[in-house]
């Protein structure tokens, strides 16, 4: 694994996709999530390394949640390499609560999680909420989610920070099956979808 060295922390933190209805009250506890999936392949693959994984999703965490909770549920934990994965919800309560957030506020409340997390010396690593057209009125969000992605893309670029762009790879792998095969909701993965997420950290990760 070229990105990371024996006996690093790898620490994941997000929304619901990360969180997974883990158990909180135990931190060995990963959920079914695309994390234990990582876990899993490192273990068997990896095993000499001695990684240790850690899952810090909470569901329904918009960015502003994350920048509340982001020393006491990361960087208290002294991680070696941070896993990011959050937006969905940025978007998400403009359409069903009418709380919208702007790009602008999305952005500088990331970039300040990320100008923390870059002092400790950690590698990031950042993925890109997505979102696929299941059911059709998911496809209305992209007005909101896009601009979001895009302030991602932005950070990434900023902070050197490993990119692994979902939104794309969901976009494109939704050409050969329905995207219901990998998201029942259009937001949360079905096992399926938690695979090609676990893929896709793997091979950025060089694994």
């Amino acid at each position: 694994m070229e990105l990371a060295k024996k006996g690093d922390l790898i620490l994941f933190i997000g929304d619901s996709v990360t969180d997974c209805d883990r158990n909180r009250e135990d931190l060995s506890d990963l959920g079914p999530s695309y994390v234990k999936k990582i876990d899993s392949f490192l273990k068997d693959f990896c095993s000499e390394m001695e990684l240790r994984v850690m899952n810090k999703g909470i569901s329904g965490n918009r960015v502003i949640d994350l920048q509340a909770r982001w020393q006491d549920d990361c960087l208290c934990y002294k991680p070696d390499i941070i896993n990011i994965l959050i937006g969905i919800n940025d978007c998400w309560r403009r359409f069903d609560n009418n709380d919208p957030t702007s790009a602008e506020n999305f952005e500088k409340r990331y970039d300040s999680i990320l100008l923390a997390a870059q002092k400790t010396g950690a590698k990031l690593t950042i993925m890109e909420p997505f979102v696929l057209p299941y059911p059709a009125e998911r496809t209305s969000w992209r007005e909101d989610l896009d601009p979001k992605i895009q302030a991602v893309r932005k950070l990434a670029r900023k902070y050197g920070a490993k990119l692994i762009p979902l939104d794309g790879i969901f976009a494109s792998l939704i050409t050969s099956k329905e995207p219901q095969f990998y998201s029942a909701d259009g937001v949360h993965p079905t096992n399926a979808g938690h695979a090609v997420i676990a893929k896709a950290w793997l091979e950025a990760m060089k694994v």
